[in-house]
């Protein structure tokens, strides 16, 4: 119930911060015009000012090949575009890493490139035989929280890929505007405290491994990797995300919860400082 409550309030927090955003932005510009002009203000107090994001939903920007049969391919990548032109191309590559996870690639491509490669994959499937149908993905983006330098982005794919039909597979990015990179979550944990990080970790772990089925037990890993795994925070703490499948073949999906204590405990204080 906690899992479900919580999830609710990041998609309910990323539509009150669309609008939050839209406010702030015109408020901004009213004070800037109100505001006496100083000449001898420093240009570098104005320097490290970032934007206001004032998030756009659209449709992305990608070309497919044109198609005479009845049965098409069809992607649908609906994306977001701000104000930061850096977080919009920071945007399209996270795009583009979770097109290449449905059909197990991991390069460095662009979203048409992504695209592309996705396209020639359901061709390859179509060419086996007449009757296979072509592939179809459908995602969603949204930054369902953000706070000072720090965005998190949330990407949800539908798809359906030969015998597989995957519903609702979430991805998470973290990204650290002002540095301009992508935010693993060993970029933010003290290093101090990792073993801390990992008690807790392997805490949930086993947990989640005793709710399993007898056959995925056996055949997952003794010990939870985590440095590399999907992250998220909101106001209450960080987690970590694990999508069904991803620790282990038939494994469910596994999302671990801080309280703001423990992230407080862990955190660098620079950074538990700017993301709370």
């Amino acid at each position: 119930m906690y899992l479900i409550q919580r999830t609710a309030f990041i998609v309910l927090l990323g539509l009150m911060l669309s609008a939050c955003d839209d406010q702030a932005s015109k408020q901004d510009v009213d004070a800037k015009q109100s505001a006496p002009h100083n000449v001898f203000q420093p240009k570098t107090e104005m320097a490290d000012v970032l934007p206001y994001l004032n998030i756009q939903e659209q449709s992305a920007k990608v070309a497919l090949p044109f198609c005479e049969h009845k049965n098409c391919l069809n992607v649908d990548v609906q994306t977001i575009i701000t104000k930061d032109a850096w977080l919009n191309a920071w945007v399209e590559r996270s795009q583009a890493l979770v097109i290449q996870d449905q059909i197990g690639l991991k390069q460095n491509m662009s979203l048409q490139q992504a695209v592309n490669a996705y396209v020639k994959k359901s061709d390859a499937w179509q060419e086996e035989f007449k009757a296979n149908k072509p592939y179809e993905l459908s995602m969603y983006s949204r930054i369902p929280y953000q706070r000072n330098q720090y965005v998190l982005l949330q990407l949800g794919v539908d798809a359906s890929q030969e015998a597989m039909k995957i519903k609702e597979r979430y991805y998470f990015f973290v990204a650290d505007r002002r540095a301009q990179k992508n935010m693993k979550v060993l970029d933010a944990v003290e290093p101090k405290q990792q073993v801390m990080m990992d008690k807790w970790v392997q805490q949930f772990y086993a947990q989640w491994l005793e709710e399993q089925e007898q056959a995925v037990r056996q055949a997952a890993p003794k010990k939870l990797y985590w440095g590399q795994a999907d992250w998220f925070f909101d106001q209450e703490g960080i987690g970590l995300h694990y999508r069904s499948n991803e620790i282990v073949k038939n494994g469910q999906q596994l999302d671990i919860y801080l309280s703001k204590e423990q992230t407080q405990q862990v955190l660098k204080a620079d950074v538990y400082q700017l993301m709370f």
